[in-house]
């Protein structure tokens, strides 16, 4: 399946779908036609039972640059309050689905770029990506989840050095500072999210999903609630398909196959 909206291509193969952003003329900054096709991608990655891992990646020279700051200048208030209101839409959307996405960044993830590739479970990086969240320099606040990923991500400090500061962290620094998975060459990058997201598409697709939810609910919840919600979801998740193959590859020493079940 190939899916080609005006600005995001997106295809499934392998169990994996490739969310490709195509504004490569502004370093794939967002419109209100990218968000709907991103938004529409993750509706089918939700609906498809084929897709059991995502990979999202920009085309050109870029990631995703953020807003795009000229068609953004003309916006009225209310139209700024909108936009964000879709952008809040698809942050939750990547947020709920219940399958692992991979952001595979090069060039600059800037602004709400940034905040994207934070929406997703695991980032990959090439060697000459660069992460910023430039936010202040044009007066706004970060919006698209960064308020809400950024210090939980890096802690408080160093999420106010990069809001405050707008500077840019480079791959390894970004590493560093607990922002990226792993770092590979330019060329080699979105080779390595594949080879990754179709491993993820191979196994315990339910389990996978409990790790995403229990991992988002631990941001706000406390102790005594984890506790209690890994009680119940491994009561649950004893009894499925995926763990009796589990058990039965690991007495049989032999890789497990896993069927979503």
């Amino acid at each position: 399946m190939s899916v080609q909206t005006s600005v995001v291509r997106f295809e499934v193969e392998q169990g994996v779908m490739s969310v490709i952003l195509q504004r490569p003329e502004v370093l794939n900054a967002y419109s209100e036609e990218m968000l709907d096709g991103l938004i529409q991608a993750m509706e089918e990655a939700g609906r498809n039972e084929e897709v059991r891992a995502l990979v999202i990646s920009g085309a050109g020279r870029a990631f995703c640059a953020g807003g795009d700051v000229k068609s953004m200048s003309e916006f009225t208030p209310l139209d700024i309050h909108d936009f964000v209101g879709k952008l809040n839409y698809l942050v939750r959307s990547m947020n709920k689905l219940e399958k692992p996405i991979i952001a595979a960044v090069h060039g600059y993830a800037a602004g709400a770029g940034i905040c994207l590739a934070l929406a997703c479970d695991l980032i990959l990086a090439s060697e000459d990506a660069k992460f910023s969240a430039g936010f202040a320099q044009i007066g706004l606040v970060a919006d698209g989840g960064g308020m809400f990923f950024l210090p939980r991500t890096l802690g408080t400090y160093r999420a106010k050095e990069m809001l405050f500061t707008g500077k840019a962290l480079s791959a390894t620094k970004a590493q560093e500072w607990g922002l990226v998975n792993e770092i590979y060459p330019t060329d080699a990058v979105m080779e390595e999210a594949q080879k990754l997201a179709i491993q993820l598409a191979k196994g315990p697709s339910r389990t996978y999903a409990m790790i995403k939810r229990l991992t988002n609910q631990a941001l706000t919840a406390d102790l005594e609630a984890m506790l209690e919600m890994e009680r119940n979801t491994q009561a649950v998740m004893a009894a499925t398909a995926d763990h009796r193959e589990g058990v039965q590859a690991f007495k049989e020493k032999r890789r497990p196959v896993f069927s979503g079940e």
